[in-house]
C-alpha cells in the first residue's frame, strides 16, 4: 500500500481524509503548521485522535519552508502520493490578511509542486491531488458550474489564489509529466468543521442566543457537501491518476480538474430552518447586504466526477446537519452549559 504525504492533516478535510486513508491501509505522513486562524482546540483535538492511529505520523511545519519539506522527504523516501490540502482558507479573511494567502496558497503550492517534481524524477510519485475551490467560478452566472467553464473572473483574493494553484499545477504537469488532479470543493460541512463557515457559526449563535447574520437578505444558495462524501471523492480521485490524453485532462497534460459538490444548491433560509428544527431554538436573524467577495449561488456540475471517479454524494442536508449538531453538542456541551 502507498505512503501518502498529506498536507493540512490537522485541518477539517485533512483530518477526515487521514482517518479514512489509514482505515484503507495507507500509511499517512501528516503535515500541518497548526496556525491560529481559528480555534486551536479544534486542531489539537483532531490531531490527538490522529496520533492514536498506528498508520499515521505527524510533522509540524510550514509547507512553504524548503528545509521542512526536505526533512520529511528524507525521512520518508518511499512516499509515492501527495494529497495537498493545506491552504489559507476563507473568502472574507482574504480581504483582511492578503499576505497569508500569498504565503500559504501560492508559495506553498510552488513548494509542493517542486517536491512532486523531485519525487517524479526519483521514480516514485504516482499522483499529486490538490485542493482547489468552487470559489474559482467567481462571478459566473451560468449554472451549474462546470469544470469546462472559464474561471478568469475571481471576485475574491482567495479565489484568485486558488485559480493560480490550478495554473501552476497545469504548467508542472506539462513540463514534467506529473500526474495531477485538482479538486474544486463546494461548501464542505460536518463534524470537526471550521468555525468560520456558516453552518458552524449559525449553530453557535443559536446555542449562545446571538443573532444570525444573513447576507444578501437571505437570497443566497450553496451546494453544501457533507464531509464523508468529500472524503470518498478525494480517495477515489487519488486512486485514479490521469495520463496524457485521458478524458478530462487539460490541454494534453496528465492534469484533471473535478467538481466535488452535492449537485443540489440549498437556499440559505431553508438551511437556517433545518438548524432551528435540529436544535429546537428559534433563530434571531439580522438581514444584511451581500458582502465583498461573496457570490449569490454555487451549484456543481459533477458529471465528470460521476463518470471517472464514481462520485455519488449520499448525504442530504438534513442528515448532514443532524450529524454536525450531534458532534457540536458533544464537543462544546452547549446544552449542559445552559442548564449547569
Amino acid at each position: 500500500m502507498s505512503e501518502v504525504l498529506l498536507t493540512g492533516a490537522a485541518g477539517f478535510i485533512g483530518y477526515h481524509c487521514a482517518k479514512a486513508l489509514v482505515d484503507r491501509g495507507y500509511t499517512v505522513i501528516g503535515l500541518d503548521n497548526l496556525n491560529s486562524y481559528y480555534d486551536p482546540d479544534l486542531k489539537a483535538g483532531r490531531l490527538a485522535e490522529l496520533k492514536t492511529l498506528s498508520g499515521f505520523t505527524f510533522y509540524k511545519g510550514d509547507i512553504a519552508d524548503d528545509e521542512f519539506l526536505k526533512t520529511v522527504r528524507t525521512n520518508h523516501p518511499k512516499a509515492d502520493m501527495i494529497v495537498h490540502l493545506a491552504a489559507q482558507a476563507g473568502v472574507r479573511y482574504s480581504i483582511e490578511n492578503p499576505y497569508s494567502y500569498e504565503h500559504s496558497n501560492l508559495s506553498g503550492q510552488m513548494k509542493i509542486l517542486e517536491l512532486a517534481r523531485e519525487m517524479k524524477a526519483a521514480g516514485n510519485l504516482k499522483h499529486l491531488v490538490y485542493a482547489s475551490s468552487s470559489s474559482v467560478y467567481g462571478g459566473n452566472s451560468k449554472l451549474p458550474f462546470s469544470v469546462e467553464d472559464r474561471t478568469d473572473h475571481p471576485v475574491s483574493l482567495y479565489a484568485a489564489t486558488k485559480k493560480s494553484t490550478e495554473i501552476l499545477a497545469q504548467s508542472y504537469a506539462h513540463l514534467y509529466d506529473i500526474p495531477m488532479s485538482g479538486l474544486r470543493f463546494f461548501t464542505v460541512y460536518g463534524g470537526w468543521g471550521r468555525p468560520d463557515m456558516a453552518y458552524f457559526s449559525f449553530t453557535k449563535a443559536l446555542y449562545d442566543g446571538q443573532s444570525i447574520k444573513i447576507f444578501n437578505n437571505g437570497d443566497m444558495g450553496r451546494d453544501f457537501t457533507y464531509i464523508d462524501d468529500i472524503v470518498a471523492g478525494v480517495i477515489a480521485c487519488m486512486e485514479r491518476p490521469p495520463s496524457r490524453g485521458d478524458k478530462g485532462t487539460q490541454a494534453g497534460t496528465p492534469h484533471r480538474l473535478f467538481n466535488l459538490g452535492n449537485n443540489k444548491p440549498e437556499r440559505l433560509l431553508d438551511f437556517v430552518a433545518i438548524l432551528e428544527d435540529l436544535t429546537g431554538i428559534q433563530a434571531k436573524t439580522e438581514l444584511l447586504p451581500m458582502q465583498p467577495g461573496d457570490v449569490k449561488e454555487t451549484y456543481a456540475d459533477i458529471s465528470l466526477s460521476q463518470e471517472i471517479l464514481g462520485f455519488s454524494p449520499k448525504t442530504s442536508l438534513a442528515q448532514g446537519l443532524g450529524h454536525f449538531v450531534e458532534w457540536y453538542e458533544d464537543f462544546y456541551n452547549p446544552l449542559k452549559r445552559k442548564t449547569g
